[in-house]
């Protein structure tokens, strides 16, 4: 059931229509007698005065037009407080019952539906933005490693905020004689002082140099924000869109400034020349630690050059063995034992002196990992008049073949096998007797 009907002159007068047509606002009271005069700029309908009775008096078949992202508040005072029906935007239409649960008991009990009935309407912006601009005189900053000097700094700004929380918004603040300019000084009040809270810390807490605070305006203008936008919506009700600090600006004639410069200058150069003094100590080290591997590499082919005369004067002594061929035996003969015995005692020397030298020049060209390691070298100990010789790789088997030294028919033995063999039974020496034996394989390409 609706809670207006059709009215006449004795129950009240014309209708009204409810609204609010102005551009820009944050809260605006609504009275009959200035609604209609409203052009979008009217102080009076925007500051509101005191409430009477009968400015207070809504009429019968009223309609209420509230716009998106505005909220039209109902304020009945009541003996026992003020309660308030809330009606949100969009919103077009007469007021009933349905939508308003408060103004339905009230009317309903007191009056039974059939009087005017006395509320005080005001509108909310919750859609707009308002913004406060505000200035921070100079204040005295320290830097925590010098304080002895304070450098005075001056902020300004602007921040920009709405209504998020209108209840609570309500809760905090008097909607009766509500005036926007007085509310936005006591927010200003509120800024300035957690700016200057904020800059005069951040050298302590935040590790900015005092001297630097000008270049670190986007760094301060955060901590601004995140610290005004708690306090703000718990102090004020209001939600902090933005803060943009516009400038902070240091004393740079003050005796504080002048002496900071100074000092910082100084210590500036301080560190410059103990850094220079570390890297001069670092860059010495590093040429002793070069020096040191030099030298331990002339060291080591010196004991190379030693090990290389050392080989040649055992492969001396060998060759010399080898040609005292004659007067060896009883018979006057050739002394086989002692011939095989030179031969492999030259060619082992000659190997490792050639091994020698190989090492030197690949330890000399080669890069860190060397060339892979050498395929195993197969050797055997050959019988020779009851006397065991060797042993000898097949290189020197093969050149003993063919000078007759080595036949099918010599016993030989070599690591891993059980005993003494014709060398004819060996399949890995039955080659070197077949009948055009093929010629060793070349030497292995070099590492790359």
């Amino acid at each position: 059931m609706a809670l207006f009907g059709k009215t006449n002159s004795a129950e009240g007068g014309f209708m009204d229509v409810i609204r609010c047509d102005l551009k820009e606002y944050l809260v605006w009271k609504w009275r009959p007698d200035v609604a209609e005069a409203i052009d979008g700029d009217d102080e009076k309908g925007r500051h509101g005065v005191n409430s009477t009775v009968k400015e207070n008096a809504i009429r019968y078949g009223s309609s209420l037009r509230v716009k998106e992202g505005e909220v039209a508040v109902f304020v009945y005072n009541q003996k026992d407080g003020p309660l308030q029906d809330f009606i949100e935007g969009p919103y077009d239409g007469q007021i009933k019952t349905a939508n308003f649960p408060v103004l339905a008991r009230i009317v309903g009990v007191g009056f039974g539906g059939a009087s005017p009935f006395q509320a005080e309407i005001y509108f909310m912006n919750l859609a707009g933005v308002n913004q406060i601009t505000f200035g921070v005189p100079y204040f005295d900053v320290f830097d925590p490693r010098f304080m002895d000097f304070a450098v005075p700094v001056a902020v300004r700004g602007k921040m920009t905020f709405k209504l998020a929380d209108y209840k609570a918004f309500i809760k905090l603040h008097r909607l009766i004689n509500f005036d926007l300019e007085d509310f936005k000084a006591q927010v200003k009040s509120a800024i300035v002082k957690y700016v200057k809270a904020v800059v005069s810390n951040a050298p302590s807490n935040n590790g900015i140099p005092v001297l630097q605070l000008e270049r670190k305006i986007l760094e301060i203008n955060d901590l601004v924000l995140d610290h005004v936008k708690k306090r703000l919506d718990s102090d004020f009700g209001v939600q902090v869109a933005a803060i943009d600090i516009d400038a902070i600006e240091s004393a740079k004639d003050s005796e504080g400034y002048q002496k900071l410069m100074e000092v910082t200058r100084d210590q500036a150069a301080q560190t410059v020349q103990a850094q220079t003094d570390i890297n001069i100590e670092n860059m010495s080290e590093s040429m002793r630690i070069q020096r040191k591997a030099a030298e331990m590499q002339v060291e080591a082919a010196n004991f190379a050059v030693h090990q290389l005369n050392q080989q040649t004067m055992v492969a001396k002594t060998a060759a010399e063995s080898l040609g005292q061929l004659g007067g060896g035996g009883d018979g006057g003969g050739a002394n086989f034992a002692g011939m095989m015995a030179g031969v492999a005692m030259g060619g082992m020397a000659g190997a490792q002196m050639g091994g020698m030298m190989g090492g030197m020049m690949q330890g000399m060209q080669q890069p860190a990992g060397g060339m892979p390691p050498p395929p195993p070298i197969v050797q055997y100990n050959i019988a020779v008049n009851g006397q065991t010789t060797g042993p000898f790789n097949m290189d020197q088997l093969r050149q003993m073949v063919q000078s007759g030294q080595f036949t099918n028919k010599s016993m030989v033995w070599k690591n891993g096998m059980a005993g003494w063999v014709e060398a004819g039974t060996v399949q890995e020496l039955a080659v070197l007797f077949a009948p055009g034996a093929p010629p060793p394989p070349p030497p292995p390409p070099p590492a790359q």
